[in-house]
């Protein structure tokens, strides 16, 4: 197994911040297994771009917050590559209405959550059994998770509460499984993305760009999908040794404490 490509199951891997990362774990010499809800073909421009970067892609079309899916999807990467190696959560859905939580639905709640949090949290468990299976017949197969969440885990905005719910589920996820899979030298991190120029954000394009300018962020700019994809490729090189549990910041200093 140690001299086969790697292989990175990525959620949400079509656009956004999961295309960054995945691009990025493309250069560092991974094999792709991409998830999206999308058909293949709306999917395919992506898919293309890993494939210009030496990555053999899977895409695997799948609604995470289905159990029959993800079972499907594991199964149809285990088929394909035989292996994996890091799993990113990185899918996620915003309310499709930004309600007040004093007039939110529950209907809102469960489908937000069952996407953000009961979704990762189950693939998890999943695809973490594998990998203690792979550890343990061969220790040299490095595994590793990363989560990626948002600074909406811990910065409150009322008009969205179920999504900043979901996120800091995500985070108490992160320090769960790091805590259960220590023992079997697999780490488990926190990657926490700011402001970052995707799909999702791009309807409050005008509202940030004013409060960039006037010193939202440290760093006087968008947080693109790259920014969070670097990350992500340096824990899979292991540059991030002894830190499992940890949450890495990609918010330009957005949450930074200052005077």
């Amino acid at each position: 197994m140690q001299d086969q490509r790697p292989v990175a199951l990525i959620t949400g891997a079509a656009r956004g911040i999961g295309l960054g990362v995945a691009k990025c774990l493309a250069a560092e010499g991974y094999d792709i297994a991409a998830n999206g809800v999308r058909d293949e073909h709306a999917a395919q421009p992506a898919l293309d771009e890993l494939r210009e970067r030496g990555a053999k892609v899977l895409y695997c079309r799948a609604d995470i917050a289905e159990t029959a899916a993800r079972a499907a999807m594991l199964q149809q990467v285990e088929e394909h590559f035989g292996r994996l190696n890091v799993l990113v959560n990185n899918a996620g859905v915003a309310p499709k209405v930004r309600a007040d939580i004093l007039e939110a639905t529950e209907e809102s709640y469960e489908w937000v959550m069952k996407t953000n949090l009961q979704g990762p949290y189950f693939l998890t468990q999943a695809a973490a059994n594998w990998m203690i299976r792979q550890r343990r017949a061969d220790p040299r197969c490095q595994a590793c998770v990363v989560n990626v969440s948002s600074i909406s885990a811990t910065v409150a905005s009322p008009n969205r509460g179920e999504y900043c719910l979901s996120k800091a589920g995500v985070s108490m996820a992160t320090k769960l499984w790091a805590a259960r899979l220590g023992e079997f030298g697999i780490p488990v991190y926190e990657v926490r993305p700011g402001l970052i120029k995707t799909d999702m954000s791009k309807p409050a394009t005008e509202k940030y760009d004013k409060l960039i300018a006037q010193g939202l962020t440290v760093e006087p700019r968008w947080g693109m999908p790259d920014d969070v994809g670097k990350v992500v490729a340096a824990i899979a090189r292991g540059d991030l040794p002894y830190g499992t549990g940890g949450v890495i910041m990609v918010d330009g200093g957005l949450t930074l404490e200052r005077l």
